[in-house]
């Protein structure tokens, strides 16, 4: 097992990304969470299924005849794996990479390259899960490997990490012209052109510039401004404006719920 252990990817951006793999007990705890909201899912489709049957029962018998309750059996069964694999494919690609779990657990799933996963990933993830619990054999593939990867992260190209890093640098702090600005943004530029990984490197550098030194600071910050303005289609910046506050304004503008 690999206490600690940290990767890094290089972006598009040319900005590097270092994250700490979730590890077994991590994944474990956001498991568990996760099979106690399976567990109330299941019991209220199983309450329902239950009404449902009795009251359309003599109707399925004369439509099935004798059989109906194998039909019923398999029928139950068949909606509780879709239940199961849904759950997971539904939230870790609406919530990027999270299940209720992993979201109280702090961590997250996300490509071998950084890039946030989509419905394939998920998808993967969630059809090998079954094997994965089989014998415990993904616990002893996360343990074992030098990426923590089950069978589902090998075959969808995934690895699991930290959310959150409890470090003084991943503070992120955001000045009042920049939430003023936001606002302006929104009107005169087209912030639905950013994908979630274009935000992921904005919001990654504004959590670490702390620790960076003036000079990288500088540069870095530039450097993603002006891509960020051709990507939104901003021919240049308001006055006043430097690209540190720039950057806090598409921040705060890319979260509104317009988008």
């Amino acid at each position: 097992m690999h206490l600690f252990n940290n990767v890094k990817f290089n972006t598009p951006e040319s900005v590097e990304l270092e994250f700490t793999l979730a590890g077994i007990g991590n994944r474990a705890w956001a498991l568990l969470i996760d099979y106690h909201v399976l567990a109330g899912i299941w019991v209220a489709f199983i309450i329902a299924w239950s009404i449902i049957s009795d009251q359309l029962g003599d109707f399925w018998v004369d439509i099935f005849g004798s059989a109906v309750t194998l039909w019923l059996m398999a029928i139950a069964f068949l909606v509780s794996f879709m239940i199961y694999i849904g759950y997971f494919v539904f939230f870790e690609t609406l919530w990027f990479g999270q299940t209720p779990g992993k979201r109280v657990a702090k961590i997250r799933v996300v490509r071998d390259d950084g890039r946030l996963i989509g419905l394939q990933q998920a998808t993967l993830r969630a059809l090998l899960r079954p094997f994965d619990e089989t014998l415990f054999i993904g616990a002893f593939l996360i343990m074992l490997g030098s990426r923590e990867k089950r069978l589902g992260d090998l075959a969808a190209g995934t690895i699991v990490i930290q959310a959150q890093r409890p470090t003084a640098s991943a503070r992120l702090t955001i000045s009042e012209q920049a939430k003023g600005l936001h606002e302006q943004l929104i009107e005169i530029a087209d912030l639905s052109q950013l994908m979630p990984d274009d935000f992921a490197v904005i919001r990654e550098y504004l959590q670490r510039r702390a620790a960076m030194s003036l000079k990288a600071r500088a540069s870095l910050s530039l450097k993603l401004a002006e891509q960020v303005q051709a990507i939104i289609n901003l021919e240049k910046l308001p006055a006043a404006v430097t690209p540190d506050i720039f950057l806090e304004a598409i921040y705060l503008g890319y979260q509104q719920p317009k988008f």
